[in-house]
């Protein structure tokens, strides 16, 4: 366990996350909680990596730029609806989530307490440049965020979590798909989803901005 921890350049190409346009994706069973937080630790100091782990597979990955860009486009123009609805929020980013007991733990994108602060936030935010790798639903529910969104495609796709579906559909783990947020029942998704889009940030804030009315 200690030895993947002191192992981590034999397991991952760190120049592999400076190339721009590339995206990496690392994925290891039989890890232990002991060892998760070990490589949590030694990942501190090194900007730029998501870490995820359930059920003893670890999965360590090194966004592309273009997650990033995107990642950071959504998060900005979520604050100016905060901003501009008076909506009370704690930006969490990518804060590392975890409890032991439920063997799981995520970095988001983005996510946030709403309303007040929290251990766990409320919204949790995955943009998705390549498949694979764990099941992000399956972590969030394990921790008992409400709402997931997924960007992925040039679109969202949303998750809340109900009490009465404990199964669900293998894939959502209990998880329904919304239509629009009930979080934020009056964000108007098809204009987020244009401004997202937008590839000039300056623009697509204020196109965004203007919407709110």
């Amino acid at each position: 366990m200690a030895r993947l921890a002191h192992t981590l350049e034999d397991l991952i190409d760190f120049s592999a996350a400076r190339r721009q346009h590339i995206e990496e994706r690392y994925l290891t069973d039989g890890v232990n909680w002991q060892a998760y937080e070990a490589v949590l630790a030694k990942l501190g100091d090194r900007a730029g990596y998501r870490v995820s782990y359930l059920d003893g597979v670890l999965e360590i990955m090194a966004p592309s730029r273009r997650h990033e860009q995107g990642k950071t486009h959504i998060g900005t123009l979520l604050a100016i609806y905060f901003v501009a609805t008076n909506t009370t929020y704690c930006p969490m980013g990518s804060t590392t989530l975890r409890r032991e007991a439920q063997e799981a733990g995520v970095e988001p994108d983005e996510s946030y307490c709403l309303r007040s602060d929290k251990e766990f936030p409320d919204l949790a935010i995955e943009v998705v440049v390549t498949s694979g790798g764990l099941n992000r639903l399956a972590i969030y529910r394990r921790l008992g965020v409400p709402e997931v969104w997924f960007w992925q495609q040039e679109r969202f796709t949303l998750y809340h979590l109900r009490a009465d579906q404990p199964s669900g559909f293998p894939d959502t783990h209990g998880y329904a798909v919304i239509a629009r947020s009930e979080l934020l029942p009056a964000l108007d998704l098809a204009l987020l989803t244009a401004c997202v889009r937008q590839s000039d940030p300056l623009t697509a804030a204020q196109t965004f901005r203007a919407g709110l009315g």
